[in-house]
């Protein structure tokens, strides 16, 4: 049976980032998740890196200055899939008074040090292009400075960091039961092939998400100590509203505020809403009252209206929010706790948490129980780019000129994707290729054998919903049958590779 200093148990942004930051320190780290990395919460953010202008409202100070604070690092860290973005809100002098916002975008701008991003800056919507979409009512706004991440590929990176450091990550894989013998966990896994393995662990850090508290009391047979609540929040995608690239923040009737973002180049994203939620968190979906909500709160501000027809897609994710005992969903806190049991074998759960603040939960958690491990490494992640985010000033756009140049044959867009994508990693992508017959065949329209084989062996993809939807946003872009063809092409490739687990193919993640 195989000793790890640290089981991970979850695979979304804070158990990848966790078992980065743990072997990075050079502890053995295993981390099992019961279904596709990023495969819930973590795919279906809002997808921002933002220090949450609303949370100063709420008087979240010290939340809001770590975000801010992340914001510069993750910048710089994945500047391939994490990316400057300016917001534009339109004042409603019906809601928050002019002098408030002021106030909170100085507050905004000065809590912590800004290196990437300009500062706030009033506009007069008769000049500036954000204008135009809106409704003639709106005269004024302001414009400030958060940014953009493709999340599920965020979460990916992570895992793929943790295995190049030794980790072992193993997705489609459930702990299904784990007791304490001493100074050890005894885990028991279980594949998706119905296979089970034994394992044990010096520590386990319980980052199961929405699964947090029944993980806990089904599995680890242990009391929570805190009390998480589950909020759905939800989004629409709709053909483009406007043809520029900043984004909106509108304020609307309820307190409430929504994002609409540019998003993936022909579309619009609306979101969120904060619903309650009391279901299977594995089994959320938008409901009809929530997409009317985005549509009515869209069409206050914009001069194209939409209603449920125009509705593309929709996403909803269950955020579990450290109870706090507010009085609605909104203001529940985005801030996270760690509550360490550190009995002879210690185990950390982790409550709450947002994805900018990830990497400091990450370097939190690892600070909590690598003494406990005999281990006293200092923390490492603050500077280190994540994979494919080593370019040269963190400059995408500079490297993207430099990749037209190196590889002139490759079309456009396919370049531009592969470079939002994979960064520098787009080198391993391509490997000795010189043409783009010798990518492969052509799967789906702009999607090459080269690409999907990259990603399964790479990146744990197993199923056309995890290219198409979470290593990618290729499905918005596709013929319908995209799925079930790729669904073909990823049954014969693994046929042909003789796979047993996908662990096997990422560098440093044998199994012992």
């Amino acid at each position: 049976m195989k000793l790890y200093d640290l089981m991970v148990i979850g695979g979304g942004i804070n158990g990848t980032g966790i078992a980065r930051d743990a072997a990075g320190r050079g502890l053995s780290v295993l981390l099992c998740e019961k279904d596709d990395l990023a495969s819930h919460t973590s795919s279906a953010s809002t997808k921002l890196i933002h220090g949450g202008l609303r949370y100063l409202e709420y008087y979240e100070f010290g939340l809001v200055r770590k975000a801010l604070q992340e914001r510069e690092v993750l910048l710089k860290a994945a500047p391939h899939i994490i990316w400057p973005l300016r917001f534009v809100m339109p004042h409603d002098s019906s809601q928050r008074p002019e002098w408030m916002i002021r106030c909170g975008l100085f507050l905004y701008d000065h809590l912590a040090r800004r290196e990437v991003l300009p500062g706030s800056e009033t506009i007069s919507f008769a000049s500036h292009p954000s204008g135009a979409p809106l409704q003639a009512a709106f005269k004024r706004g302001f414009v400030y400075s958060d940014g953009w991440v493709q999340d599920a590929r965020l979460v990916v990176l992570n895992a793929m960091a943790a295995a190049e450091h030794g980790a072992r990550i193993v997705t489609r894989t459930a702990c299904v039961a784990a007791r304490r013998e001493g100074e050890r966990w005894i885990c028991t896994l279980q594949h998706s092939d119905g296979q089970r393995e034994q394992v044990a662990a010096r520590a386990v850090v319980n980052a199961a998400g929405p699964w947090v508290e029944s993980l806990l009391k089904d599995t680890l047979q242990l009391p929570s100590p805190k009390s998480i609540r589950l909020v759905k929040g939800s989004h629409i995608v709709v053909n483009k509203l406007f043809d520029h690239p900043y984004a909106y923040i509108f304020q609307n009737p309820d307190k409430r505020i929504i994002f609409a973002i540019p998003y993936e180049n022909d579309f619009t994203l609306i979101g969120t809403t904060d619903v309650e939620y009391h279901g299977d968190p594995g089994a959320v979906a938008i409901d009809a009252d929530e997409v009317d909500y985005l549509c009515r709160m869209s069409n206050r501000y914009f001069n194209s209206q939409i209603g449920p027809d125009d509705v593309l897609s929709t996403y909803s994710g269950v955020r579990p929010l450290l109870d706090d005992e507010a009085s609605n969903a909104s203001s529940v806190t985005r801030d996270y706790a760690l509550e360490l049991d550190d009995g002879a074998a210690p185990m950390l759960s982790v409550f709450g948490g947002k994805i900018t603040t990830y990497r400091k939960l990450a370097e939190e958690a690892v600070d909590r129980l690598a003494p406990l491990l005999g281990n006293g490494k200092p923390t490492w992640t603050a500077g280190v780019p994540l994979p494919g985010g080593d370019m040269p000033n963190a400059d995408a756009a500079a490297f993207l000129a430099a990749s037209a140049q190196r590889y002139p044959w490759l079309p456009t867009a396919v370049l531009q994707r592969y470079v939002k994508s994979y960064g520098t990693r787009l080198a391993t992508l391509i490997g000795s290729a010189s043409k783009l017959a010798e990518l492969g065949a052509e799967i789906l329209p702009g999607v090459y054998e080269a690409e999907l084989s990259y990603l399964v062996d790479h990146e744990w993809a197993l199923s056309a919903e995890d290219i198409l939807w979470r290593r990618s946003k290729l499905r918005l872009h596709l013929p319908a049958d995209a799925g079930a063809i790729l669904d073909g092409w990823l049954a014969q490739y693994r046929a042909g590779a003789g796979l047993r687990q996908p662990e096997l193919l990422v560098a440093g993640s044998q199994p012992g």
